[in-house]
């Protein structure tokens, strides 16, 4: 049986009220539903986040590369980070029911591929080591995820404390 991965109008007018946030009783704090981050989750986020970019930028140092490639290698970096917070925020004002326009959801997911395949087509024709080109991939991984973590740990955080 298919299953449909895309939310029913029903599905995300609940998402949109949070009926399970309504019905909660005034002595309930955010945390107990399980919605606010823990300090933990938002720390590590924040720690993945730096461990990435600042490898990243140690390997690109350190690199026998030119100069015109660690300048390619860190604006791609920078582009993707950009792009898939572009793109986490996209997707949550959506299922939010915040009107975020086609051509900029579109926009968002493309810049984020093309930060990626661009990633891929750099490493494949660099002249380092395999190892290093597996370090740069794994770096960038890291700070691009992390980045979409602190992203929505940020505005998890700023959305509750305004309801408190």
């Amino acid at each position: 049986m298919k299953q449909d991965v895309f939310m029913t109008e029903e599905q995300n007018e609940e998402v949109v009220t949070n009926k399970k946030v309504k019905e909660m009783k005034p002595k309930e704090k955010w945390n107990d539903l399980g919605l606010k981050p823990t300090p933990a989750y938002v720390g590590v986020a924040w720690l993945c986040l730096g461990i990435g970019l600042i490898s990243y930028c140690i390997g690109l140092w350190n690199a026998s590369m030119l100069l015109s490639e660690k300048g390619f290698y860190f604006t791609l970096i920078l582009f993707g980070l950009f792009s898939v917070i572009s793109v986490q925020k996209c997707v949550r004002d959506r299922v939010e029911g915040i009107e975020v326009t086609d051509i900029y959801y579109g926009i968002s997911w493309f810049t984020a591929i093309c930060s990626v395949v661009l990633l891929l087509i750099g490493l494949r024709n660099a002249d380092i080591s395999l190892s290093e080109k597996g370090f740069f991939g794994m770096c960038y991984v890291l700070a691009t995820f992390a980045a979409v973590s602190v992203q929505k740990n940020t505005r998890d955080v700023k959305l509750l404390s305004k309801m408190d």
